[in-house]
């Protein structure tokens, strides 16, 4: 049995998952606030995850970002579901890009780097590729990245949204995990505000990363199970 597929068990076991919520799972995901990358249980600052899903990981996370300080920084995301994984496993997807981004937002659509793909070290860094290698004509594991880059006044906060949903967007750029064996697809946009003035922060919570759900330490042990 796929490493994935047993994880899934053990999720639908312990916490309940049935039904629509079982055929998406989230399992892997991760903020890099400017070089800091939260995984595990570490409190992200600014972070509001109150309308975040961590099974499914579907929903909206909103940071608030104030570093007090004017100069350039950036704010990547990662993000590794698997659709209707118990029935067709999680290799058979591909991904899609809508629209032209905006300045400032990259992306990456990529195998989640336990085989082929770069995605993660492209996180890590900071930096995505803006190319998706995992194409209708190539399916496999899928994972999606968005990352802003952006300047700051010294009293000005960027408010950064990062939402996934099975509903498409109205309009605008966003990435799309299509699974060609299930009615589910994943859309995944973000959206950048940068405002004047002190920053009021919104409440830190605590980016849950960790206990198979979704957490970078799952890249370790997914990397020593799949290679």
């Amino acid at each position: 049995m796929k490493i994935k597929v047993l994880v899934l068990a053990i999720l639908i076991t312990v916490f309940g998952v049935s039904g629509a919520s079982a055929d998406i799972a989230l399992f892997d995901y991760g903020l890099n606030v400017n070089g800091t990358v939260y995984s595990n249980t570490t409190v992200v600052p600014g972070l509001n995850s109150s309308s975040f899903d961590t099974s499914t990981g579907l929903g909206t996370l909103t940071l608030s970002f104030s570093p007090g300080i004017a100069g350039t920084y950036y704010v990547t995301s990662f993000f590794d579901h698997e659709i209707d994984e118990s029935g067709n496993t999680y290799f058979n997807e591909f991904g899609s890009v809508n629209g032209a981004a905006p300045a400032g937002l990259s992306w990456e659509i990529d195998e989640p780097g336990y085989v082929f793909g770069d995605i993660y070290t492209n996180f890590l860094a900071g930096t995505l590729d803006d190319l998706n290698g995992v194409p209708s004509t190539k399916p496999d594991d899928v994972s999606m990245a968005l990352g802003w880059n952006f300047i700051l006044a010294s009293d000005e906060t960027a408010t950064i949204n990062l939402h996934l949903s099975t509903t498409p967007p109205a309009g605008g750029f966003y990435l799309q995990q299509n699974d060609p064996d299930s009615q589910a697809n994943i859309y995944f946009d973000s959206s950048l505000r940068i405002g004047g003035g002190p920053a009021i922060p919104e409440p830190a919570t605590m980016l849950l990363l960790g206990s198979g759900l979704a957490g970078l330490i799952g890249f370790g042990r997914k990397r020593l199970f799949r290679k």
